[in-house]
This record gives C-alpha cells, sequence and structure tokens, in this order.
C-alpha cells in the first residue's frame, strides 16, 4: 500500500489527487460545484454537492492512477474552512445549505456583541477576531431559525462539523464525528491555548456542546472509511484546514517561514512554532497543525492574515463583467498596459478581511477616466490581489514576527506570472513557486503520510518540494511606496459602504 488519495475540498470546486510515496501525482479529477447567493450578503452551498463531488472525483481519480482502494495506505483531507453544516446525526442530512465562509448575514450580530465588549475576551481565548467569518454565529443563527433546531440539539440529534467533520461523517459512514485543532480553531468556540472547546464561549453563544464533533490530531489514523465506499476501507490519518495543509506541503516548518496561498481569497500564513504569537494588528492567531514532532505530541502555530477575494477577483472579472471568456485569458490582457492607468480596484465584494475586518466595506473602482479600458481594470485587479498580500506581511512586521526573506505561493493565480512579479515587485523579497501548485492536497497527503507511519518524518515534505521559479523583486523604493499609499487611499474610500 505505497498510494496516498488526498481529498481537497475548496470553496467553488472539490478534487482528489492520487500520490505514490514518493509525492508524485499518479492521479487526479476535479468537479465544480454551484454557488448559491440568495441575499447580498448570502453565500451558500448545497452540502451534499459537497459530499458528491468529492467522493466522485475520489472514484475518478482512483481510476486514472489505474489503482484499487485497497493499495491506498491511507487519505488525507484538507478542506474550505469556517463553512459551517448542521446535520441530523440518524440519517446524516443537513439541515439546511451550508453557510459558506464568506457569507455575512451575522453581520449585524456581530455588531451587538462588539458593542457588548465580547470582542478582546474572544481574541484572547481564540486567536480570531469577533466577525461573520468565522462558524459560531453562522451556526447560532441555523439554530434560531431552524424550526426545533436548538431543542434537537440540546437532546442529541444533531451535528455541527466544519466541512471536514461532514465528510470524514460521510467518509466513515456516520461513524466519525471528528475535526482536527487547525479547523476548530477556526470556529470561535476553541480555546487554542487549553486546546479544547470553551465552555464559556459554548454558553455565551448558546452553543449546545453534543453538537460539536471530537478534536483529534490532524496527522495520525482516526478511523476508517466505510468499505463500500471505494471498494475497501481505507485509514483516515490526515485532516487539515486547506491553509493549514498548504503550508505543511510548503514546507513551512520552520518558524518565520511562510506561504501565500492564491485561491478563491488569499491566506498568508506564517510558522511561528510552539508560540502561539497574540496580534495587536488583527491577524489571526491559528493552530496549523498537531501531533506532527516528537512523540506526537507537538502543537504548531501560526500567523495568518485572510483576505476575502483573490482569485475570486479574477472570476469576477470573467463571469461579472465579461472581459474574458477564460480566467488564464486576464494575464494577457493586463499585460497589454504597461501600468493601470492610475485604475484602483479595492475588491471588498464580502467586505474586507485583515487587518481591517469591516463586514461593510464593498467592492471599489477607482481612478476612472475616459482612456480607461478592460486591460486597466484588468491590471488594477491583479494589483489588488498583491497589495492585500503587503498588507498582510506589513501587518505581521508590526506585529514582531520574523521579517520575511521569502514567500512560497500556491493556488491556482499563483500560475499567473504577472502577478507574482507583481507580487515580489510590491513586497520586496523574493517570491518562490514550486513545481506542484497543489500545495493543499499535498499538504493532506503529507499529513496522511506521516499519520499511517508511510513516512517517518517530515524530512520528507521538504525532500519533495521544488522550485519552479523564483520571482526577484525590480521595483525601487519609492515606486513601492507610492502604490502602497495609492492603494491605503482607495481602500479608506471603500470602507463602511454598506451602512446599516
Amino acid at each position: 500500500m505505497a498510494y496516498l488519495l488526498a481529498l481537497d475540498q475548496g470553496t467553488t470546486s472539490s478534487r482528489a489527487i492520487v500520490f505514490d510515496a514518493g509525492g508524485r501525482v499518479c492521479g487526479l479529477a476535479q468537479a465544480e460545484f454551484a454557488q448559491h447567493f440568495p441575499a447580498p450578503d448570502r453565500v451558500e452551498h448545497d452540502a451534499q454537492d459537497i459530499v458528491r463531488t468529492q467522493f466522485d472525483c475520489a472514484r475518478e481519480a482512483l481510476a486514472n492512477a489505474g489503482i484499487r482502494a485497497g493499495e491506498v495506505a491511507a487519505i488525507g483531507v484538507a478542506n474550505q474552512r469556517e463553512t459551517t453544516v448542521l446535520w441530523e446525526r440518524a440519517s446524516g442530512r443537513a439541515l439546511a445549505p451550508a453557510i459558506v465562509w464568506q457569507d455575512r448575514r451575522t453581520a449585524t450580530e456581530c455588531d451587538r456583541l462588539r458593542a457588548q465588549g465580547w470582542a478582546e475576551d474572544l481574541r484572547a481565548r481564540t486567536g480570531l477576531e469577533l466577525d461573520p467569518y468565522f462558524s459560531a454565529t453562522k451556526l447560532a443563527w441555523l439554530l434560531d431559525h431552524l424550526p426545533g433546531a436548538r431543542a434537537r440539539a440540546e437532546r442529541g440529534e444533531l451535528a455541527f462539523g466544519t466541512v471536514d467533520s461532514w465528510l470524514v461523517w460521510h467518509l466513515s459512514g456516520g461513524r466519525l464525528h471528528v475535526t482536527d485543532p487547525g479547523n476548530a480553531a477556526r470556529t470561535l468556540l476553541f480555546n487554542i491555548h487549553d486546546l479544547d472547546w470553551d465552555a464559556q464561549l459554548l454558553e455565551r453563544f448558546r452553543i449546545p456542546r453534543a453538537l460539536l464533533p471530537q478534536v483529534v490530531a490532524s496527522s495520525g489514523v482516526c478511523g476508517e472509511t466505510d468499505a463500500g465506499l471505494f471498494g475497501a476501507a481505507i485509514p483516515i490519518a490526515g485532516i487539515g484546514g486547506d491553509q493549514q495543509a498548504a503550508t505543511f506541503g510548503q514546507a513551512c516548518l520552520m518558524p518565520g517561514m511562510a506561504k501565500n496561498t492564491y485561491g478563491t481569497g488569499c491566506f498568508l500564513l506564517m510558522n511561528t512554532g510552539e508560540q502561539a504569537l497574540a496580534s495587536k494588528n488583527r491577524l489571526l492567531t491559528t493552530v496549523a497543525w498537531s501531533g506532527v514532532g516528537t512523540a506526537g505530541k507537538r502543537m504548531c502555530y501560526a500567523l495568518e492574515g485572510s483576505v476575502f477575494m483573490g482569485g475570486a477577483i479574477i472570476q469576477w472579472l470573467r463571469d461579472g463583467l465579461g472581459l474574458v471568456r477564460r480566467s488564464a485569458e486576464v494575464e494577457a490582457l493586463a499585460a497589454s498596459v504597461p501600468d493601470s492607468g492610475g485604475v484602483v480596484l479595492v475588491p471588498a465584494f464580502t467586505g474586507l478581511g485583515a487587518p481591517y475586518w469591516d463586514a461593510r466595506a464593498r467592492g471599489t473602482l477607482l481612478g476612472l477616466s475616459r482612456g480607461s479600458s478592460a486591460a486597466h481594470i484588468a491590471r488594477a485587479a491583479l494589483e489588488a490581489i498583491a497589495l492585500q498580500t503587503v498588507d498582510l506581511v506589513e501587518a505581521m512586521a508590526r506585529d514582531g514576527a520574523p521579517a520575511l526573506s521569502e514567500l512560497r505561493v500556491d493556488g491556482g493565480a499563483a500560475a499567473n506570472d504577472l502577478l507574482m512579479q507583481m507580487q515580489a515587485d510590491l513586497l520586496g523579497v523574493p517570491v518562490l513557486r514550486p513545481r506542484l501548485l497543489e500545495t493543499t492536497a499535498f499538504g493532506a497527503a503529507c499529513l496522511a503520510a506521516l499519520g499511517c507511519g508511510l513516512w517517518s518524518d517530515t524530512a520528507e515534505i521538504e525532500a519533495h518540494w521544488q522550485l519552479d521559479r523564483r520571482f526577484e523583486p525590480q521595483w525601487p523604493p519609492e515606486r513601492q511606496a507610492a502604490a502602497r499609499a495609492q492603494w491605503a487611499r482607495a481602500v479608506e474610500r471603500a470602507r463602511d459602504w454598506a451602512q446599516a
């Protein structure tokens, strides 16, 4: 059994990749699924679509690799985080659509709790901001709005989970209701210092403890799949939120190493080792992973900056504005002009994440003139992705994190050479792109490989990380400063727009 099956469940698509013991891709499959926007502040998924597409991809990846389930040593799961699912234990049926991490329906409730003085204590316990992004207010909303849900939850009839828990429940035929510390740390209900669900937070948010999954190690066998699902029972040996898994797959294993994932959003994580570094600049302190290290007890933390709109901006140029027919065309369109011609896009379509945490900010396009073209807007869109990342790096520096010497990158938009060069120019440090951009799936496979004993230590991960291209910064400091100053002016104009 020398193969690993990685399930990478993302915000807009599910994918599965089969790796061999040497970390090489042997087979893969991917399927998009529908996004639902029932109101301006709402983003939902059909939870069953998530299971269906993910399991179909797993079967297709195994077939493409030409192997049977019995040849797979372990499964690793990586998942979109914070997305909230509530389901019946007896049937495994979701009671309502999954509330996606981008959803802002609980912004007013977060404002109310903030006015009551909750924010500082929540940050101290969980490392997170009081924001609709996280799972707690989403779950409370479901319990309050679904008839009978709260009473059923208190009787133990219902289960809550982020997408990892939802998938593992169905992988195991309903035998496992688990999560790992990295996913638990994204709920606003988990104490990252005590490493357990926080009784006071459960009481404050009115969440019955009976709803919650058991917290297991990120790397380690927690159970196995139902034998009828893929043709044989496969150990489940790795669980990680997508950004934690990508950090692991990027071999950011030492404190001070950082990666940025350019997916639907952008997520910059810096390894801080066994220290949970508190942020004074509204970054997140989060659990990176557990179960990796001496006697399997090591807990690794990270400092994180979360941007809501990253690669999704390119999707908007394609689907919302119709500027291109395919996402890959954006790079050529943006490269057809030497600069953005003064156009600045602040992509606050679902508010602004770190370091602003402004749920009422909205997308803003500034600096337009009669000479502005589709190419200038496309270039401004790529610059917006890079400039949001600069905001995160600057906040980390103010928090006293180690100075960034390089940035490792992954995700679909990292294939865009122009964007990566912009990122290096605006940051002033080299940007390193690996050959394998599917580092989220690879990280899930790495967690599983170590968890099932196929690999003995993390040196295997470092050995398999290979550089594709290094982007060196080319801009002088004064050009960097001017671009950052213009960006700051634009962000201020986008903030607090959707007033209650």
